[in-house]
């Protein structure tokens, strides 16, 4: 389980969380909606460690996020697998570098022939075969998302966060990509973060959303609570998403 408790961030005079305490339970899929600059990014963040609160903390576990324990804290992010908004491959990299990057950046000790059979494997449950000597350039953006989360998946993680995971693709493309967070998510059994603002992909692929709304969680519920809510505040949210 993750839990985030009185969570608060600011920069500068900009207070981006002001209070958020959230539980996401083991196995499950939690959609993080709200509007852009809600500090929907900045959680997710905050959950894998790569930012630290000004108050309040994050439990990963039993586990609690410390920044004055390095060791502890890398132990707690191998946990994590990340897709990054524009899935962020070096276009340097062909593909199969790009995916084996976080084994090499950890030192997991695999031989070569290993860390081969996890690229193709890892591609083959995102649904791509045979692609490891490309380049990123060669790739549609729908492509580089999997191969995105194909290098998440590498390090076998307990948790997957997911930064709008469908932006910039089109209609076809995103329902996809919700395919394979679902199909993900039931194979792996794993407990997925997904933040976004496509309330189509809310629907499709979350068990839980909450609403980040002036720095707190304003609301929290299944799909179908959301949807159906008399709430303003959150139908004129969904309403500005085209849903």
């Amino acid at each position: 389980m993750i839990e985030v408790v009185n969570l608060h961030k600011s920069f500068g005079s900009n207070k981006v969380l002001a209070g958020v305490n959230l539980k996401i339970k083991e196995g499950e899929t939690l959609a993080i909606i709200g509007k852009s600059g809600s500090g929907k990014s900045v959680l997710l963040k905050h959950i894998v460690g790569l930012l630290f609160p000004d108050e309040g903390y994050v439990i990963v576990g039993n586990e609690k996020l410390d920044p004055d324990n390095i060791k502890k804290l890398y132990e707690i992010r191998r946990k994590f697998g990340y897709l990054f908004q524009g899935a962020a491959l070096f276009d340097s990299m062909t593909v199969g570098e790009n995916i084996t990057l976080p084994l090499v950046e950890n030192d997991y000790d695999f031989s070569q022939e290993e860390i081969s059979n996890k690229v193709k494997e890892k591609l083959e449950l995102v649904g791509l075969h045979g692609i490891e000597d490309l380049k990123p350039a060669e790739l549609s953006g729908g492509m580089k998302k999997r191969v995105g989360l194909a290098r998440a998946l590498i390090t076998e993680p307990e948790y997957i966060l997911y930064d709008e995971p469908t932006t910039g693709l089109d209609p076809i493309m995103s329902d996809s990509i919700d395919e394979l967070i679902k199909d993900l998510s039931e194979k792996l059994n794993v407990t997925s973060i997904v933040v976004t603002h496509d309330m189509f992909s809310v629907k499709n692929v979350s068990d839980k959303i909450a609403m980040l709304y002036e720095g707190k969680i304003y609301f929290e519920g299944t799909p179908d609570e959301v949807i159906n809510t008399k709430d303003k505040i959150i139908q004129s949210f969904i309403k500005r998403t085209g849903f």
